[in-house]
């Protein structure tokens, strides 16, 4: 076979951004392709990114730098409240956030919604190293539409993460003011929510939406970020909310945080600090959405 032919015979999953940015990963073989009622799922084995998932086609989770993402949604609202029991997870159908969650002793329950089946057994099946964390006995996995869920719920949570694909199709809801009204109804007393809140870059406009709805009903709001392979621009972030005063800097718990001894591939306490110094482009963006910090950092 010439040359021409073998590059002709490559395979390369294909993200596209915007209309504008493409990304290329080179596949070695495809693990699962199906289409569910919601959007295309497949996961793919790559060369530099170990197994991939990818849902309609934009990329989620590469085995390469999972831990950034999960360990960043985690453990960062995990420091700063002084003690989560009971965690939900809105999304995040992976399992990686809940396998993050699950290395606090504090943490008694954790609840799944993933409102898509077939990326649940997806990723049980070819993702383990997210997925397992699924079998453990504090974890009720529930496929339902998280925007009904936390509508109908008489349960109350410490912690909410909304660990949402991109706002398009079924994760639209996600970013709206009447499910963040009913995130806070969930929340204890000094509960907090974390959500996936997109690029800095990219979504400026977003975020200050985001903000926008937060700071409206909660009693204190940030913005993190964190970087990344995977995501385009590589620079992504997170936003937490308090429904009450907690502050992600000022509450930080660092003698709790050496005392848990993790061994995690990227955060850490000087991350978690740096992490809420934003670049002067964002800040302006969120100029008068932000709670000042308790203490500086």
């Amino acid at each position: 076979m010439s040359d021409d032919a073998k590059h002709r015979l490559e395979l390369w999953a294909e993200e596209m951004h915007q209309g504008h940015l493409g990304l290329r990963y080179k596949v070695r073989r495809t693990l699962y392709s199906e289409e569910s009622a919601f959007q295309q799922i497949d996961i793919v084995e790559t060369e530099g990114f170990g197994r991939m998932l990818f849902n309609d086609g934009i990329a989620m989770v590469s085995e390469r730098d999972e831990c950034v993402y999960h360990e960043m949604i985690a453990h960062v609202p995990m420091f700063v409240h002084p003690g989560v029991r009971r965690a939900l997870v809105i999304g995040g159908g992976d399992g990686g956030t809940v396998r993050e969650l699950l290395r606090h002793p504090s943490i008694e329950s954790v609840r799944l919604v993933e409102i898509d089946p077939l990326v649940i057994e997806a990723c049980r099946e070819h993702l383990p190293v997210t997925s397992e964390a699924l079998n453990d006995e504090r974890v009720t996995v529930t496929v339902a539409d998280g925007v009904e869920f936390v509508a109908g719920t008489d349960e109350r949570y410490d912690l909410v993460i909304v660990d949402s694909t991109d706002p398009i199709g079924p994760a639209t809801p996600l970013f709206g003011p009447e499910f963040y009204a009913d995130v806070k109804r969930v929340l204890e007393p000094g509960g907090l929510v974390v959500s996936q809140a997109e690029s800095p870059f990219y979504e400026a406009g977003r975020q200050r939406s985001m903000l926008e709805i937060l700071s409206a009903a909660f009693g204190r709001t940030a913005i993190y970020n964190y970087t990344n392979l995977t995501y385009p621009g590589g620079l992504w972030s997170f936003t937490l909310a308090a429904n009450g005063d907690l502050c992600p800097i000022g509450d930080f718990d660092a003698g709790r945080f050496d005392a848990a001894n993790l061994e995690c591939r990227y955060y850490n306490k000087a991350i978690h600090r740096g992490a809420f110094i934003l670049p002067e482009f964002q800040r302006a963006n969120l100029d008068g959405l932000l709670s000042p910090f308790k203490v500086e950092p």
